[in-house]
């Protein structure tokens, strides 16, 4: 979340609850409720961190603070932008148990992949449904649709470990 709120800053959003009003207009029901707490919680460890630069609005009562970007700040969100967000999954709770579970004979593979693929299909079902009802904005379409995506390499998957059995 860090990048993300110096993403927020960088674009405009200098405070903390114009950060999470952004957040929750792009995003809407698809991430958590952002806790305003964590907010200000990220915010800290931000200007701690040396990362953005806080000042207090003189003579507003409730301790408003507007946030800019340091230099610091500005390089850690380039870094951010110009990596690949690549993240190999080598562990998979699901292959954990299928391997476990087939080699002490706790239950039949066919099975265990069989009810792995109901749930995958009903993973599909739910993201359908939040593409077609709670989906509303750009990034959330996105998001659901780059989910949907796993979900069905998932399956394919499923195939292939079924095939190779």
């Amino acid at each position: 979340m860090r990048e993300i709120f110096l993403a927020m800053i960088d674009s405009g959003s200098s405070y903390g609850y114009e950060i999470k009003q952004t957040l929750e207009g792009k995003f809407g029901d698809l991430l958590p409720e952002i806790n305003a707490g964590q907010v200000y919680t990220t915010l800290s460890r931000l200007e701690r961190d040396g990362l953005i630069a806080g000042e207090s609005i003189p003579g507003d009562g409730r301790g408003k603070r507007v946030f800019e970007l340091t230099p610091a700040g500005r390089t850690a969100l380039l870094e951010w932008v110009e990596t690949p967000g690549v993240r190999p999954r080598l562990r998979d709770e699901f292959l954990l148990e299928f391997i476990v579970a087939a080699d002490t004979g706790l239950t039949d593979p066919h099975d265990l992949i069989d009810r792995q693929r109901m749930a995958y299909l009903q993973s599909l079902r739910d993201l359908d449904s939040l593409l077609a009802t709670t989906a509303t904005t750009p990034a959330a379409v996105l998001l659901v649709e780059g989910a949907i995506l796993h979900v069905k390499a998932d399956l394919d998957w499923l195939d292939l470990i079924e095939q190779q059995l």
